[in-house]
């Protein structure tokens, strides 16, 4: 007998059939093909959701749907390896997502994402798709690290542990498939950053805006210290997230059951 499973990508036609009788939902996890430092595989920004996804699906009533793995990576230009997407490129990717899937029969499309860069390209994408969509289907983004709390966040990411392929994200591709981390090529790298009133604004100046500027910014890509990953480290990290996000989406479910349309 065929084995269960979360993955739409490995069902029939008859079993999501099924599915939909009683369930609602589709996760779309949503990442980049990009640099992650010497030792960080590219499509780190897809493995994780991917992963939270898989973990997420049955305590939220969703099937995982195959994972967009290209997105808006134009910080990361200069380094080896880099494939991405003009911008209105993949919005209109995330667009027809929204729009076949809703004809699928899904009414809630969560798009999962690993790759800050996305995070308002999706949402405009979503408002986009909204005209051809049914009423009542919800589409939007969310990052799978958006409901940490505060010292969740401190603690995985931050101004003195880094933002990219440093310990987290290390540790959580080692707990996915160790064979796909270089270990002995694991680095530690911050930006020469200088003292600012307020680093946000200057962050997204400095790096939405210019091309190339993570590139500019480091000699490795790493953005942290990835040094001290483990998959043990990167299981905790797997589960404080897989947390976060079932708790972010019973937020947004109840906010819009909270204020219905009129």
């Amino acid at each position: 007998m065929k084995p269960p499973t979360v993955f739409l990508g490995e069902m029939t036609s008859p079993e999501v059939e099924a599915f939909l009788k009683d369930h609602e939902t589709v996760i779309v996890p949503t990442g980049s093909t990009e640099q992650h430092g010497p030792h960080g595989p590219l499509l780190t920004d897809v493995l994780v959701p991917n992963e939270v996804a898989r973990r997420v699906a049955p305590r939220v009533g969703a099937l995982v749907a195959p994972p967009i793995n290209y997105g808006l990576s134009y910080p990361h230009t200069g380094f080896t390896g880099l494939v991405q997407l003009r911008i209105p490129t993949f919005m209109a990717l995330v667009e027809d997502l929204c729009a076949s899937l809703a004809t699928v029969g899904f009414t809630r499309i969560v798009f999962l994402n690993g790759h800050y860069d996305n995070t308002y390209a999706i949402a405009y994408a979503c408002a986009n798709a909204a005209g051809r969509m049914p009423a009542g289907v919800r589409a939007f983004p969310v990052n799978y690290w958006d409901g940490m709390t505060a010292d969740d966040a401190g603690e995985f990411f931050g101004p003195t542990t880094g933002l990219h392929a440093n310990r987290a994200e290390t540790a959580a591709v080692l707990a996915i498939d160790p064979l796909l981390v270089d270990m002995d090529r694991a680095n530690a790298e911050m930006p020469p950053f200088p003292e600012v009133t307020n680093s946000a604004p200057v962050h997204t100046a400095f790096f939405f805006s210019a091309p190339g500027s993570v590139h500019r910014a480091t000699h490795s890509g790493t953005w942290g210290d990835a040094r001290g990953a483990t998959p043990e480290y990167g299981e905790r990290y797997l589960s404080v997230v897989t947390e976060a996000t079932v708790r972010v989406l019973d937020d947004i479910e109840r906010t819009f059951e909270a204020m219905p349309p009129r």
